[in-house]
């Protein structure tokens, strides 16, 4: 083991893992408001739209998401849309997950029970009131654990925008490899940061999620 090119290395990986974060941050928030808005309209929507998104769906659940990414890197520069490395990774990231997401959110939420909707409108409150204190305290326990691996796979998945120039971790790896001439060394340490990164993030969704339903498991008792 080469200790020397890994230590050699790690200013330039660093700096590769922040950018990852920086851009992930990013990508998971956007994913998260554009899978929020398509999950209303997915339950709300006019026949039309309805297909529209369904279409929207199935079309990017259907296909890997390096297709994506090229689709938006090399495509659309032939008619003349050219957009920058980070924002093709920030775009095919939030088209990619967004519909995961909605799916997560919808089914949160037509789960429960019509009895919770028939109070709401008996008490008289607004679907902000409705959303804020019904809905959200009841669905954010049921949707914490499949988002949190939607971001995971999320952060897995933002390797492949090297392939595009994206300057993120594996990108960083590359670069890191071809001035070391050590794979070995340099892929081992950049496969321990997305180990210990993702486990932390689950450690974490574990421990909130424990806290959410904690008042589930005292009424158990």
């Amino acid at each position: 083991m080469d200790w020397q090119a890994i230590l050699s290395s790690l200013p330039s990986l660093g700096d590769g893992l922040i950018a990852t974060l920086q851009l992930c941050i990013v990508a998971a928030l956007c994913s998260l408001v554009w899978g929020g808005l398509m999950a209303l309209l997915l339950m709300r929507a006019s026949p039309f739209w309805l297909r529209l998104l369904n279409l929207y769906s199935g079309l990017t659940l259907a296909l890997p998401l390096l297709v994506v990414i090229y689709l938006l890197y090399f495509v659309l520069p032939e008619y003349d849309i050219t957009l920058s490395s980070p924002v093709v990774g920030v775009l095919a990231l939030t088209l990619y997950y967004a519909p995961y997401i909605a799916q997560v959110i919808r089914a949160a939420i037509e789960a429960l029970p019509k009895g919770q909707w028939e109070a709401c409108r008996v008490l008289g409150l607004s679907r902000t009131e409705q959303l804020r204190d019904v809905v959200l305290p009841q669905t954010l326990p049921q949707m914490l654990s499949p988002l949190v691996g939607l971001m995971i796979g999320l952060i897995k998945d933002s390797a492949l925008l090297s392939i595009v120039s994206v300057q993120e971790f594996m990108y960083a790896a590359k670069q890191a490899i071809s001035d070391t001439y050590a794979p070995l060394e340099i892929y081992l340490t950049v496969a321990v940061c997305y180990w210990v990164l993702n486990s932390l993030i689950d450690w974490l969704a574990r421990r909130l999620e424990s806290r959410m339903t904690r008042y589930r498991r005292g009424m158990q008792h």
